[in-house]
Order: C-alpha cells, then sequence, then structure tokens
C-alpha cells in the first residue's frame, strides 16, 4: 500500500508544500514546529492504515463536521493519509458490493485496521431499532471490530449515547465502549466535535503509531484537558462580573459573559474556544449564545441549556458567581452608610456639639 507521501507526489504537490502541511498539521493538534520533521516522516514511510468507518443511531453531524477540516483539509485525509476502505455515507458502492469491501477489509488487514465509529448501537429488541446491510448495527460492531487495532469514537453519541439515549432511552441506546471491550478506544466526543479535533487525532495515530495521551474518561488530553471557560475571550467579564441577563438586554450586546443565561463553559472540557470553528471563525459562545456542554457525559440530561450553573467557585475559593453580585452590593452599602456617618460626625464638629 502507497505511503501519504507517495500518495501527494502521484497527484503533483511538491516537496515544499508537503513540509508545509506537515507543519501545519503540527501546529493544529499544538505539536510545535519540533514536530513537523516527525510527521514528515511517518507520512514518508509508514503506510496508509485502512480504516471502516461505522454508522450507527445517528444524525451524520460528524461526517459533516470532518469534511470541513482546513488543516488538513478532510479530502487529503481521506484519500492520502489513511485508506478509507467503508463508510456507507460517501462511498460509491451499495448493497453486496459494501459490504464486500468491508469483509476484505478485515480479512486482508487483521489486527491493523481502525474503526471509526459514529452513533451508537441500540440493544432493545435484538438491536432491530438500526439495521445495517440486513443485520443488526451492534452485530456489524462488535464483528468489525473483533480484530481492529483500535478504535475511534466520534462525537457524543458514539463516546455517550447523546440524544438517542437520554431518558427514557426506548431503544437502549449505547456507547461503544459498553458494548465493545479488550480494545483501545479514543473517545472524541461534542455534537458534532471539532472538524481539526477530529483529523488531528488521526493524524497523530498515523504519525506516533499509538493513541494520544487520554484522561481518565478516554479523551484526548491534548483537546479535552481545559474548560471553554478557561480560555473563553468572555472570560474577564466573568471575572468582572458582567453578565447577561437576557439575551437581548445592554450587556448582550456589550458582549458580557452568559454564564447567568445558562453557558455551561465552565464545566465543559472542549477547544471550542482556543481552535473554534470553520477555520478558526467562531464557535457559539462567540455567536451570541451559551454553551450547553455537548462534549461531557449525559449532557442532554442534565436539566434545562438555559438554568444557569449554581456551583461554580470564582472571586476566591469560597465564593461563586452568583455571591459576588451580592457581595459587591453590600460592600456599596457598606461604604455609604460609613459615608453618611462620618459626614453626620463632621457637621456635628463644625457646630460644637
Amino acid at each position: 500500500m502507497e505511503t501519504f507521501y507517495e500518495v501527494m507526489r502521484r497527484q503533483g504537490i511538491s516537496r515544499r508544500s508537503f513540509l508545509k502541511f506537515c507543519s501545519l498539521t503540527a501546529a493544529a493538534m499544538g505539536l510545535g514546529p519540533q514536530f513537523a520533521g516527525k510527521i514528515a516522516h511517518a507520512m514518508e514511510n509508514k503506510p496508509r492504515i485502512p480504516v471502516l468507518w461505522l454508522h450507527g443511531l445517528e444524525c451524520t453531524c460528524c461526517t459533516e463536521s470532518f469534511i470541513r477540516s482546513a488543516h488538513p483539509l478532510a479530502k487529503d485525509v481521506i484519500l492520502s493519509m489513511i485508506s478509507l476502505d467503508y463508510d456507507d455515507t460517501i462511498m460509491a458502492a451499495a448493497g453486496h458490493q459494501a459490504e464486500a469491501a468491508l469483509e476484505e477489509v478485515i480479512e486482508k488487514y487483521k489486527g491493523n485496521y481502525i474503526v471509526a465509529v459514529e452513533g451508537n448501537p441500540p440493544l432493545n429488541e435484538d438491536g432491530m431499532f438500526c439495521i445495517v446491510g440486513g443485520k443488526p448495527f451492534v452485530d456489524q460492531l462488535r464483528h468489525a471490530t473483533e480484530h481492529c487495532k483500535a478504535i475511534i469514537s466520534w462525537g457524543s453519541c458514539a463516546s455517550y449515547g447523546c440524544v438517542q439515549a437520554a431518558k427514557p432511552n426506548p431503544t437502549q441506546a449505547t456507547p461503544v465502549h459498553k458494548v465493545i471491550s479488550g480494545k483501545p478506544i479514543i473517545k472524541v466526543p461534542g455534537c458534532p466535535p471539532i472538524a481539526e479535533v477530529m483529523t488531528a487525532v488521526i493524524t497523530y495515530m498515523l504519525t506516533f503509531d499509538k493513541l494520544p495521551e487520554l484522561d481518565r474518561t478516554g479523551r484526548p488530553k491534548m483537546f479535552y484537558s481545559q474548560r471553554i471557560h478557561d480560555k473563553c475571550y468572555r472570560r474577564p467579564h466573568f471575572d468582572a462580573g458582567q453578565f447577561v441577563e437576557s439575551f437581548d438586554d445592554e450587556g448582550a450586546r456589550k458582549g458580557y459573559c452568559l454564564y447567568k443565561v445558562g453557558c455551561k463553559g465552565p464545566t465543559t472540557y472542549n477547544a471550542c474556544s482556543t481552535i473554534r470553528w470553520n477555520e478558526g471563525t467562531s464557535f457559539p459562545i462567540q455567536a451570541g449564545h451559551g454553551c450547553f456542554g455537548c462534549s461531557e457525559d449525559g449532557f442532554w440530561d442534565k436539566g434545562s441549556w438555559y438554568a444557569r450553573l449554581t456551583d461554580i467557585k470564582a472571586f476566591g475559593v469560597e465564593t461563586n458567581a452568583d455571591a459576588v453580585g451580592t457581595a459587591a452590593a453590600a460592600a456599596v452599602g457598606t461604604a455609604v452608610a460609613a459615608h453618611a456617618a462620618a459626614s453626620v460626625v463632621k457637621r456635628l464638629a463644625s457646630k460644637g456639639e
């Protein structure tokens, strides 16, 4: 199988453009310029890895996000970096031809292919709520992952269950890691995940031939180690106690913090506030809507997206954002009272009383 570099050269890509691509990819992953050489070496020498991209219960928003990646471009990932041998959403083949391609990869590359899963399997009624190739998706998932090298759970559906698993969950939609065991699984949650996060995870695995370092929930630390709140451009307004009280008030027009209208940024770990979307153009908070925590487990069942968090500490360990307003008002009241008392004392003194 050809390497990534061989494919790019065959397509007329210059060496200079190839190295520029490696530098941009390293930057997108936050690895620094010294890793550009390692990426280039891997792309020049390692054969493209076969990938089976499966679809269970989902809305295809992960694929929609993926194809909008800018660094690297989705077409470079699909056509050059990996060998995407099965994806029923974008492949030309259908029916028996499509399923034959899946079986060929499983047999030919046993132990050396990756399974990317978008969506999750429903387990109720023997999995009959999601049928692929005439069989329950859960059966296809178990069959495809039996001899795979690793699994990528794209989006919150595959990682946590998402809306399909929301209460009362009549289909028993179940995240991948609760169905498949004994395989390395990397979770890339979000509804959908950021495009460059998805392509960077693949690039990292191809470059270093291993999973990136994961947090305790199985997410790559390079993208899920900080809260959106930590790098949000509205954070100074939070620290100053300047909040939007309603979406049409003066605070909203001034770009104040969205905490009081339900923003879940203080409890959500993701790279939205740094990488952003559409080539770094914007993200929900910048567009004026609070984060609703879509990369966190069970976000769909955690109450209203517009109900504010009540236990967020700030302005000191023992103070939360609600209390700071009260404290500020009390301080002002104390200052006013002290000023009034001083004025009375001064006036009495001038009268000699």
